[in-house]
């Protein structure tokens, strides 16, 4: 029986400590093939390159792992269409996994991810995906306990699937003295960034914006991702790319004056 063919991408760029991770956690499991960007894209959304040249480029950076990798001048979303109509060709990915990021992507902070977006483009182009976050911003992040739940995942999704066109944003707690307590299915917390913009100057007296701000969750539910982490659980919460409202299409068609050529 062949192995899985796992694709395995990021925003932190393709040097990151996380992605090496997770691309050891893919290589227990199947087939590795990496196309990732060749620089940090933490906060691009699912932004695209259009207008500007793409770069791809084949690195012998995992060849001490027997993986064939790819760095990309564009955004994770990118690496994600360049991987299927160039590097893959003819053959279709199992599994679509993006990471290992370093530092969460809970609640609203999936709409900005890059880590995500390469998760959501894998989940647009009807392939299983899967987005890995660990809640420690430090570049010296441990992993390590993070391993075993990354595989036990992923090898859940190959085995017994998931519904069309949904991805998995999935956030591990930092290491911490006790173990980690499972695993819950989540929604996204209510909960957003209170935006701050420190206005400073450069060296010539120009004023610039630092953008800062603070998490704020007033989201008291115990089914959150964000209460799964903060009680050292790992948060999965399933993720779609159609950001319809449709409980409010039968309010708006109610409600609202349309003009209607007759």
């Amino acid at each position: 029986m062949s192995k899985p063919l796992i694709l395995v991408s990021n925003d932190d760029g393709i040097t990151s400590k996380g992605i090496r991770v997770l691309i050891e956690a893919m290589c227990q499991i199947g087939e590795v093939i990496v196309v990732a960007p060749d620089s940090p894209q933490s906060g691009m959304g699912h932004a695209i390159t259009i207008g500007n040249t793409l770069r791809l480029i084949e690195t012998d950076i995992f060849n001490d792992l027997g993986v064939i990798a790819y760095k990309c001048s564009g955004t994770p979303a990118d690496c994600v269409k360049l991987a299927k109509h160039y590097v893959l060709k003819d053959r279709v990915p199992d599994l679509v996994v993006s990471g290992v990021n370093h530092g969460s992507n809970l609640a609203i902070s999936v709409l900005y991810s890059g880590t995500m977006s390469a998760a959501i483009e894998g989940a647009i182009e009807g392939f299983p995906s899967i987005g890995y976050s660990l809640a420690d911003f430090s570049l010296k992040a441990d992993f390590s306990h993070a391993i075993d739940h990354i595989v036990h995942i992923a090898k859940e999704v190959l085995e017994k699937g998931l519904a069309k066109n949904v991805a998995l944003n999935v956030n591990i707690p930092p290491k911490q003295n006790q173990k980690i307590r499972g695993i819950k299915v989540c929604r996204q917390a209510k909960a957003h960034w209170q935006e701050e913009f420190d206005q400073r100057k450069d060296p010539y007296g120009r004023p610039y914006f630092w953008l800062a701000g603070n998490f704020v969750n007033n989201d008291k539910g115990e089914d959150t991702d964000v209460w799964a982490v903060d009680h050292n659980y790992v948060s999965v919460v399933p993720c779609q790319y159609d950001m319809t409202a449709y409980h409010s299409i039968a309010q708006i068609n109610d409600d609202w004056d349309f003009m209607t050529n007759v």
